[in-house]
């Protein structure tokens, strides 16, 4: 198993990844929703169910509670979501491509398969989610709360979680490429099977790990990390650590 410890030489011209709508993966600070390349052609939306299969381009959702939905393969196109609450329900196989998510509370809705392209993600809640296999390329989440999501065989990609914290999410199987936690607090996460290239924890507040150290092959880390996951380096690898 190789970790890489100390000063990792990558680097991401500013100008990498950038879709058409302008968003990149690596902006250091969240954009408001006047500054969305699309605000000025956002439509509200009209406060009705959404439906399974719908099409969503340029709407604004705000405001607003979806328990139980049920609108599996829903598309959200360069559109925003700002102070809306799911509770339960399922939005399987949905696509979101560029969109931008300010207040949202996602609690125990179905997200597994999704899609999610171009995306950001501000100051918003998900708890007991299931996004297992879910794909995500170049999606940044600032200042979120993940508690209990599942995210196994998920494939990231570009992605960054800056101040966020991540509480006993499971990546099992999960494959993470191009991946940051700057300022995050990382804890009781699973990486059982994980597939990482490129996966940079030395940024993160707070690193605790659950299980899977074994597979951390592809993840830089700080010689500090390094010495704090000593113990489960050690339990893994079934050495046994004795002071006298």
């Amino acid at each position: 198993m190789i970790i890489v410890i100390g000063s990792w030489c990558g680097h991401r011209h500013a100008g990498a990844g950038r879709s058409a709508a302008g968003y990149h993966p690596r902006m250091s600070e969240p954009r408001a929703l006047a500054d969305l390349p699309f605000a000025a052609y956002l439509e509200d939306h009209d406060g009705g169910r959404l439906e399974p299969g719908g099409d969503y381009n340029v709407v604004h959702l705000a405001d607003q509670e979806f328990p139980d939905l049920a609108a599996g393969n829903a598309r959200f196109s360069e559109s925003a979501l700002s102070t809306v609450r799911f509770t339960d329900g399922s939005l399987r196989r949905a696509r979101f491509n560029d969109v931008w998510l300010h207040g949202v509370q996602v609690i125990g809705t179905d997200l597994a398969e999704t899609g999610w392209l171009d995306a950001e993600v501000v100051n918003s809640a998900f708890a007991g989610v299931a996004m297992f296999e879910a794909g995500l390329s170049r999606v940044t989440f600032f200042g979120c709360k993940l508690v209990s999501v599942n995210l196994r065989g998920a494939v990231l990609r570009d992605v960054a979680f800056v101040g966020c914290v991540l509480r006993d999410v499971d990546f099992t199987e999960a494959r993470l490429t191009d991946v940051t936690f700057p300022g995050s607090t990382l804890e009781d996460l699973r990486f059982d099977d994980v597939e990482l290239k490129k996966v940079d924890l030395r940024d993160a507040a707070e690193l605790g790990i659950r299980s899977g150290v074994a597979s951390l092959r592809g993840a830089t880390i700080t010689f500090a990390q390094a010495i704090d996951l000593a113990p489960a380096f050690a339990h893994t690898l079934g050495i046994t650590v004795k002071d006298s």
